[in-house]
């Protein structure tokens, strides 16, 4: 089980960085960086569900240009519109 989590993770990340815009890279990729590693498989499910939003609704919602309806909400999109990019971390 821990090497396909660790898979998993792996290619969570990869998704995470390859976006399609830069903007979304740095923000999703460098959350990813952060706390992809120690997500249980229930939080790795919905960061998946997450990298199936299109990049401009979910980078809306990153940078409050618009709010995620009730039915996206869960702990780790709370995470993410938290997370606070900081170039240096990368």
């Amino acid at each position: 089980m821990t090497a396909e989590v660790e898979k998993r993770r792996k290619q969570l990340r990869f998704r995470s960085w390859h976006r399609g815009t830069q903007e979304a890279d740095l923000l999703i990729g460098s959350f990813a960086d952060k706390h992809v590693g120690t997500m249980e498989a229930e939080d790795l499910d919905l960061f998946e569900e997450i990298l199936n939003i299109p990049d401009p609704v979910l980078y809306d919602w990153i940078i409050g240009n618009s709010q995620p309806p009730e039915s996206s909400c869960n702990p780790v999109l709370t995470a993410l519109l938290a997370f606070q990019y900081k170039p240096q971390d990368r």
